[in-house]
This record gives C-alpha cells, structure tokens and sequence, in this order.
C-alpha cells in the first residue's frame, strides 16, 4: 500500500498552513519564511524503512522509520516529537507528540496527487503535491 506515496511530489498549492504553523507555536518569522516556500518531497522504501525527505529553500528534513513504530524526529520548526506513522485505508498516518500536545499528518493519494492534511485541535491545512 505504500507504494502510492513513493516517488518525488511537488507542491502545488496551500490552504491555511500559516494558521496551522501558528496552531503548533511557529515564530512570525519562520511562518513567514515557510508559508512562501514551494518543498519538494521525495518518499522511498528500503526494505522495512521508509525514508520521507522534504526539501526546500527554507530547510531541508529527512526522517526514516518502520511503519507502526514510535521514532524520534525533530521538525523543521526543531520541536523534539515522539512519531509514529501507519497506513490506515489508503492513507499514511503520522501522529507527533511532544510537550502534552499532538499534531496528525494525513497523506493520501487523490486523483494521483498527493493530499496532505494537517491537522492540530480544530485547525486543518491542506497541501496539495503533484508526482514530478
């Protein structure tokens, strides 16, 4: 089921990723610097570990971890979060914990576009990418 996902995406378009990086506690400035970026986002599988690098001219991550396994990651914004990722009816999954709050990614494929949703309490950002 993950193989979808793999491949690289370009984004395409945004809505509402300033109020959800404000939702997560994202400084004005780094809102500002991210919210004007366009990342690409490259997702591979080798063997059981599954590789997400984002790329941009704002910042570059990567994370690397086995499905349904909890695994450290510090974000592009560097909060420390605990991260689990798992395939849920066509969709991938990744819950981040950290300091009492929690944040969900949602990836899906629609139409063969990736659809990525984040959500934290009742703010929603939704982030479209097309395969390159």
């Amino acid at each position: 089921m993950i193989e979808a996902f793999l491949g690289t995406w370009k984004l395409v378009s945004s809505e509402n990723f300033e109020d959800y990086m404000k939702e997560l506690g994202v400084d004005f400035a780094a809102r500002n610097a991210a919210a004007l970026v366009k990342p690409s986002v490259n997702i591979g599988l080798s063997g059981e570990i599954v590789t997400i690098r984002t790329e941009s001219s704002f910042k570059n991550t990567e994370i690397s971890f086995k499905l349904g396994e909890e695994f450290d990651e510090t974000t592009a914004d560097d909060r420390k979060v605990k991260s689990i990722v798992t395939l849920d009816n066509g969709s991938m999954i990744q819950v981040q914990k950290w300091l009492g709050k929690e944040t969900t990614i949602k990836r899906k494929i629609v139409d063969s576009k990736m659809v990525v949703e984040c959500s934290m309490n009742n703010i929603v950002s939704t982030r479209t990418y097309e395969k390159v």
